[in-house]
């Protein structure tokens, strides 16, 4: 594909722009170091981007490396916490309607996914230790005892594969020591927070060696559940269906724990055996919910559930009353045992918090995850190349509620129970030849997947109730080759590419399990008889509930309240192949630099849409998606200089996105349907300096433009102008560490990290009610350390200036109500390590 003219311009306008600013600020990027090594230089930093272990400086791809000692001294444990440290980078803990925040919202340029569907894959892979982790569900990984995190920017299909078309994040734990020792780690902090973490290394014999690690995170939320009038001792939604029950008096609290267990045999001087196994359980109380605000008014066709409850069991609004809708709805509707025109029902903004850390919701909130697997992999040094088996197994078994509507009346809640389970394999042949001018990554992969996802959403008082089981399974195999050819000693060439072919089966079963459209036909008894003469007669629901006309049949005779289409024996098919190629040239004009210009494709496969509004008539296929592909040119340069005291990375990019995956509000239903094409073009620049040895400044800064050049035709609700969700234009750290030497009575580390993020919107719509301010965030701390590096004691704050901002949310208009998930407010800590 050709870049245009255009395109070219401001690609190379981007790359001067971002070299004009960092020669202005004279700061700009991001990177880790530990502060606390002897001499005065930067520390090297080991990744394996590329499959093999090389230092970060001089891999050709724009990388974000988080140290296990930087993770540390910030009191970073989770994969969302490193977001703000990252240019063009956003991490989220929670998505719209989840209820959990061990679900990830990842973006990369642009580029990523904000649900946790089992239809939909991330566009941006998390990988554990190099086994990949499918679901966005518990991917906002603890991140216990590890070694490294690396946050890769751009497409990286041609290593990684599937749904890396954003980027990737591979968290890389420890191995075990060979020595006995370890680590231990108490925290305690605002909202009686009390955490814990250790790590022990055991050696087991000359060839053998073991480490086992732990953590606990506890803390009882930062929203608290307050009476509303009328309702001082009311629990009254538990009537409708659930997975599980639990009534929290606060939200956004953490109750969990994360154990992992490494064996490695060293079985020959060239052959060893890593064996890894983790678990973690959480029983969490729910995220935070605020009301932003209610969608009652009848004169706004968009406004369906909320008229339709108030006038119907509240009494407010009497026209619905002589039009017969609501007898017709309300025949044979449990209601949760509410009872009828009672104007204490009425649901309306008195909902609405005056303090967005209270709320009077009273319904079901908890998030449960038990997410457990292993991998082995095996190392074989063959002289001239190196062989790697990777064999991962993993399961996740997810139940969560919410109360979105923010009041003790059973007016939304939701709830999902996902199981999952994975197999991967991965065989990875690395080595030199040619005299080591040509350097080789030849791989193998195979990953298998099937679970289910399993939907139950209440609308007001049960007139509506979505009853969702959806079976899913994917086949994925994959061949890839990554060569480097080495021309001269300063020029090399970059081949790569992947081939992948991939099988998708689905059988979704959603029902509307109240027959809200039989009831607003006027057929009261749903069943086999009721769902033969509505498809025959084919009538449309009243247009005064702002539904468009249209023939709303239901599909299965079997199972008269089923919406989905029927699936043919097997479930539906679909089945992708793909070959993403990555094209890159290096020059290094002298020792410590190197420029680089790339040119790669990432894919992510089709799928189907899970969430219908209206029953679809019989034969009616699966509504489906396509394919979303990813084209992106870069230019970069990497850096160091001053002896090892600073370095110095910048890399600018051009990305024409196809195919845009993303979830539009369609009625009740959040639909993820092909969106059109985006121009995506921007820089990120991270600078890290040591000019004494007791100082390290690292800064970042980054800039993506990520507009539509092409809308799909059916897409409505987005325009030409509209901005893709969760991207920023701009992002800009500073984080200052500061050393004081105490001599014989130990020494004292002061650090400071300070992001400015500019605004951006949380959905698809652009909606303003959810939309993100441009924020400053502060986090700071201070730590004494023991003068023989046994023991220390931190003592930190987050978001010191206690801004506060919407992390997700969602515009659920036709069902009554927006509502959204703000940040944690201020909070301190104090932890205590100590080694042995």
């Amino acid at each position: 594909m050709a870049l245009g003219a255009h395109s070219v311009r401001k690609f190379s306008a981007s790359l001067a722009a971002g070299v004009a600013l960092v020669a202005l600020t004279a700061t700009g990027a991001h990177a880790q170091s530990d502060p606390q090594a002897a001499d005065a230089g930067i520390n090297e930093i080991i990744v394996t981007a590329q499959k093999r272990a090389e230092n970060v400086q001089d891999v050709p791809i724009s990388i974000t490396a988080f140290t296990a000692e930087s993770l540390s001294s910030r009191g970073i444990s989770d994969v969302t916490a490193m977001g703000n440290l990252a240019p063009n980078v956003s991490l989220d803990a929670g998505t719209p309607f989840s209820g959990s925040s061990s679900v990830l919202s990842a973006f990369i340029r642009g580029i990523g996914q904000n649900d946790f569907a089992f239809n939909l894959d991330p566009g941006v892979g998390v990988y554990l230790d190099g086994v990949y982790l499918a679901r966005s569900v518990g991917a906002n990984q603890d991140l216990l005892d590890v070694e490294r995190v690396e946050i890769l920017k751009g497409p990286q299909g041609d290593l990684f594969g599937r749904n890396t078309i954003g980027g990737a994040i591979s968290i890389v734990t420890r191995r075990p020591a060979k020595e006995f020792g370890g680590k231990l780690e108490v925290s305690a902090g605002r909202f009686n927070r009390i955490d814990a973490k250790g790590m022990v290394n055991i050696p087991i014999s000359d060839t053998l060696f073991s480490s086992f690690s732990f953590a606990t995170k506890n803390n009882e939320g930062y929203q608290k559940l307050v009476n509303f009038p009328g309702f001082a001792n009311g629990v009254i939604a538990d009537a409708f269906p659930s997975f599980g029950t639990k009534h929290p008096s606060r939200f956004g609290g953490e109750n969990q724990y994360t154990l992992r267990g490494k064996l490695l045999w060293e079985a020959t001087p060239d052959i060893s055996v890593t064996l890894t196994g983790d678990y973690l359980h959480q029983d969490n109380n729910g995220v935070a919910s605020t009301v932003i605000k209610t969608h009652t008014n009848p004169a706004d066709p968009s406004n369906v559930f909320g008229p339709l409850y108030n006038g119907c069991l509240a009494g407010a609004l009497p026209p619905f009353a002589t039009t017969g809708v609501c007898n017709n709805i309300l025949y044979g509707t449990s209601l949760g045992g509410l009872g009828l025109t009672n104007p204490s029902l009425f649901y309306g903004d008195q909902f609405i918090s005056s303090d967005i850390d209270q709320t009077y919701a009273t319904g079901n909130s908890f998030s449960r995850l038990r997410n457990y697997g292993g991998s082995l992999v095996i190392d074989w040094d063959l002289g001239s190349a190196q062989l790697k088996s990777i064999t991962g197994y993993r399961e996740l078994h997810w139940q969560s509620a919410q109360d979105e509507d923010g009041s003790p009346l059973p007016f939304l809640q939701t709830s999902f129970d996902m199981n999952q389970e994975q197999f991967s394999q991965e065989l990875q042949l690395t080595g030199e030849t040619m005299e080591d001018r040509l350097t080789y990554v030849l791989g193998l992969y195979y990953f298998n997947e099937s679970g289910n996802l399993h939907d139950l959403v209440t609308f007001p008082a049960g007139l509506l109730q979505i009853d969702g089981q959806n079976f899913l399974g994917t086949k994925n195999y994959a061949a890839y080759a990554h060569l480097n050819f080495k021309i001269s000693d300063t020029f090399s060439l970059t081949l790569g590419g992947r081939y992948t072919h991939e099988n998708k089966r689905f059988t979704g079963l959603q029902q509307d399990a109240n027959g809200f459209f039989y009831k607003m036909n006027g057929y009261y008894i749903v069943d086999a008889a009721s769902q033969a003469a509505l498809c025959s007669v084919g009538q449309a629901a009243p247009s005064l509930i702002g539904i468009p006309p249209g023939v709303f049949c239901y599909p299965n005779p079997a199972v008269p309240t089923q919406v989905y289409p029927l699936a043919p024996a097997g479930g539906f098919r679909q089945s992708f192949n793909n070959f993403s190629p990555k094209v890159g040239l290096e020059f290094k004009p002298a020792d410590g630099v190197m420029i680089y210009g790339s040119f790669s494709q990432g894919y992510k496969t089709g799928g189907w849409t899970t969430r219908l509004t209206a029953p679809q008539p019989a034969g009616t296929p699966a509504p489906s998606f396509g394919p979303e592909k990813a084209t992106t040119w870069e230019l970069g340069v990497k850096s160091e200089f001053a002896d090892r005291k600073a370095q110095f990375n910048l890399s600018s990019f051009y990305t024409k996105y196809k195919g845009i995956q993303l979830n539009f509000q369609i009625g009740t239903s959040p639909t993820l349907q092909n969106a059109g094409t985006a121009e995506i073009y921007g820089f990120e620049a991270e600078f890290l300096a040591r000019p004494v040895p007791d100082l390290t400044l690292s800064a970042g800064v980054g800039y993506t433009h990520a507009r539509y050049t092409e809308l799909s035709p059916f897409v409505t609700g987005v325009t030409l102008t509209s901005r893709l969700p969760k991207t920023p234009e701009w992002k800009f750290t500073f984080s200052p560490q500061y050393r004081i030497d105490l001599g014989d009575h130990g020494d004292v580390m002061l650090s400071v990290d300070y992001t400015h993020t500019s605004s951006l919107f949380n959905d698809t719509e652009n909606s303003p009610l959810i939309a993100r301010p441009a924020t400053d965030m502060l986090n700071s701390s201070i730590t004494y350390r023991a003068p023989d590096k046994n023991w220390e004691l931190a003592f930190g704050v987050t978001n010191l200036s206690d801004e506060r901002y919407l992390t997700t949310g969602q515009g659920q208009i036709a069902g009554g109500v927006t509502y959204g998930t703000y940040n944690r407010p201020r909070e301190w800590y104090v932890t205590g390590r100590i080694n042995f």
